[in-house]
């Protein structure tokens, strides 16, 4: 019976010490998650090979890789991203503290896949891509919460056409915000359907949306999807408007839609308009 007494008075204690050392790990980190998206260009692929993804809390302490699920190299096809669709590429539980920066770390193993092509051109990454692409964060996270980054890859203007060689250059332009702190806007873009046998509309895929500021700014586009729905994430609190200029269709140009944070937005309807015939 003493012997019992003593070893449950023995695991009593190790709980205890457990629980505070839990406790105290809580009191000292943070959980951080990034995920990528994408203002989708007018492209069927843009492949990119991610070799490595770090933090920087301080100048003074360097920078820490985070460690993504599946283990690097991660592959992605940029334009799969839309309408919802992200890719999670950390999920870590890393010290708190000021977080300034991150950098992903690219390989050259990067291709695009133009739109009726069939094969893949090499994506040429200069040396100062693969060393580091660093975006700014400075956001203080507090011990034991919880923070999204969403990086938003927008691939029109990552993709640059070398003149008359027929190369193409990666130079990634990446947005990158607080879930916490952003909001989003969803939509569906449909289009008017004139014909001897029927009228009315249907779902547009593949259709750019652009994003613009209430000063006319550009801020940043995606693509819809098979069922003509889009998502664009990442916004800051504010008032935006959305601007469709697509082949064989009126330009349309929305209302001023607010966004606020951690709110999806819902689009106005979009129906894109045939253009009147004289």
């Amino acid at each position: 019976m003493k012997k019992n007494m003593i070893l449950g008075l023995i695991s009593f204690l190790f709980v205890l010490v457990l629980q505070s050392c839990q406790e105290e790990k809580t009191e000292d980190t943070a959980r951080v998650q990034l995920r990528l998206v994408d203002a989708s260009g007018d492209y069927e692929e843009v492949n990119v090979e991610i070799i490595d993804i770090q933090y920087n809390k301080s100048e003074n302490e360097g920078w820490t890789s985070f460690t993504p699920e599946n283990a690097y190299p991660i592959q992605v096809d940029l334009t799969k991203l839309i309408a919802g669709n992200d890719l999670l590429l950390s999920d870590e539980i890393i010290p708190s503290g000021m977080l300034n920066q991150i950098r992903l770390v690219l390989s050259d193993n990067n291709s695009l896949l133009l739109k009726n092509h069939t094969e893949s051109i090499h994506l040429d990454t200069p040396s100062a891509q693969q060393s580091g692409l660093k975006l700014k964060l400075e956001t203080e996270l507090e011990p034991g919460f919880s923070y999204t980054f969403i990086l938003d890859w927008d691939v029109q203007r990552s993709v640059v056409k070398a003149g008359n060689s027929g190369k193409y250059i990666l130079k990634p332009v990446i947005r990158a915000n607080t879930e916490v702190n952003s909001g989003s806007i969803r939509g569906v873009v449909s289009g008017e359907v004139i014909s001897q046998e029927t009228s009315g509309t249907e779902t547009l895929s593949d259709v750019i949306v652009a994003i613009y500021s209430k000063e006319n700014e550009y801020i940043t586009e995606t693509s819809t999807d098979i069922n003509g729905e889009f998502l664009i994430q990442g916004l800051q609190p504010d008032e935006y408007m959305i601007l469709i200029d697509e082949m064989d269709y009126q330009l349309y140009s929305s209302e001023l839609i607010k966004v606020s944070a951690g709110i999806v937005t819902e689009s106005p309807i979009i129906i894109l308009k045939i253009p009147m015939t004289e």
